[in-house]
């Protein structure tokens, strides 16, 4: 359940940074709407709730947290939305065949794909426009580089010696 809960909050969240903090920015000189770095975020919550409850589950909470998204901004919350179904539909179609055999790797992948497919629709329906896009794109991978790096650890925490009680990692 805590995926699924983490990834409605931060649909919740990147709807509200996106209205209330406006643009930041990620690196080499480049911007993108503050939601950025809760999307990227999303991406591999999206994956982990497709391991619990498959895709069903991934938008039934795309759905909740757009919902509830309204409430904060109905512009952003529909292009919000509408970004995130179309972008779970590519995600689903790189991450379903590759996770039984490189789980990791699927999540890589398919946030890397998620994350272009959901910067392009987002800016289009959000602004008009696909100025952001290199910065959107950009914050994006930066948060997938910090799940997918968090989630290799965590999957092998039993390995590190800190973990097996042999003392601090060197």
């Amino acid at each position: 359940m805590i995926p699924f809960i983490l990834y409605i909050a931060t649909i919740l969240a990147a709807n509200w940074a996106v209205t209330h903090i406006g643009i930041v920015p990620v690196g080499f000189g480049l911007e993108a709407p503050a939601a950025v770095y809760f999307v990227g975020l999303a991406f591999t919550f999206r994956d982990l709730v497709h391991e619990a409850w498959g895709a069903r589950g991934a938008l039934v909470a795309i759905l909740i947290g757009s919902a509830l998204s309204a409430l904060i901004d109905p512009t952003f919350a529909l292009a919000s939305g509408a970004a995130f179904l179309v972008s779970e539909l590519a995600d689903l179609a790189v991450y379903a065949p590759l996770r039984t055999k490189h789980w990791l790797g699927a999540v890589a992948l398919s946030n890397t794909v998620g994350l272009i497919v959901d910067s392009t629709l987002f800016l289009w329906l959000a602004f008009g426009s696909l100025q952001l896009l290199d910065g959107q794109v950009v914050g994006k991978f930066w948060m997938t580089v910090l799940t997918v790096v968090l989630l290799w650890i965590w999957r092998n925490r039993r390995d590190l010696p800190e973990w097996r009680g042999e003392g601090r990692l060197a």
